[in-house]
């Protein structure tokens, strides 16, 4: 039995590597990280999403400097993925379906630098991608994409209290959700 046990144990170890293999990061920044977060969490294969904040000069922000001084980050989510369920071209796609890739503003009731749609690329095979999502969504609207698109350096984690906001504090989150009218922008823009 305790030979069966060590087996078990052992085969769920290998397991866990063989999946830690798979792990990849992707950034995106689509106004409040509170809805990115949960937009990504209801994807298959996505592992975790963390808001936070990149772009930007200021080393480890804090969401007063990026909200109210010029430090040049967003709001961003780090979105860890299983590449062998879910792609970096699937997530492109679940990103543009949560923005409004036409408003240079910033996104939905949230205005200014620190709301801009970003796109945040590692390497060439992920900027590739980007440019071709680009190109097929300005086809297919006839209009002019200003999300942006910028080379990923640094990621800084937000505060705790941002943190799967969404989920611990469902009733502020949706009545904020509502009064933005995301999902009332996005169903227009999208369906």
């Amino acid at each position: 039995m305790k030979f069966l046990l060590t087996i078990i144990v052992t085969l769920n170890f290998y397991s866990y590597l063989v999946a830690e293999d798979n792990l990849k990061k992707a950034y995106f920044a689509g106004g409040c990280f509170w809805c990115m977060e949960e937009s990504f969490d209801q994807i298959k294969g996505v592992v975790s999403s963390i808001s936070g904040y990149s772009g930007g000069h200021l080393k480890n922000p804090k969401y007063e400097d990026v909200i109210y001084k010029d430090t040049g980050h967003v709001e961003v989510i780090e979105v860890t993925y299983d590449s062998s369920i879910v792609s970096y071209k699937n997530l492109l796609e679940v990103y543009w379906k949560n923005i409004d890739p036409f408003d240079s503003k910033g996104q939905f009731c949230d205005k200014g630098k620190s709301y801009r749609s970003v796109i945040f690329f590692e390497n060439k095979i992920q900027q590739a991608l980007i440019d071709k999502s680009f190109k097929k969504i300005e086809k297919k609207f006839d209009k002019k994409i200003v999300t942006l698109v910028w080379k990923f350096e640094i990621f800084y984690p937000a505060e705790n209290y941002h943190q799967d906001y969404y989920e611990k504090n469902f009733i502020r989150y949706l009545l904020y959700k509502n009064g933005c009218k995301r999902e009332e922008t996005l169903k227009k823009i999208w369906n």
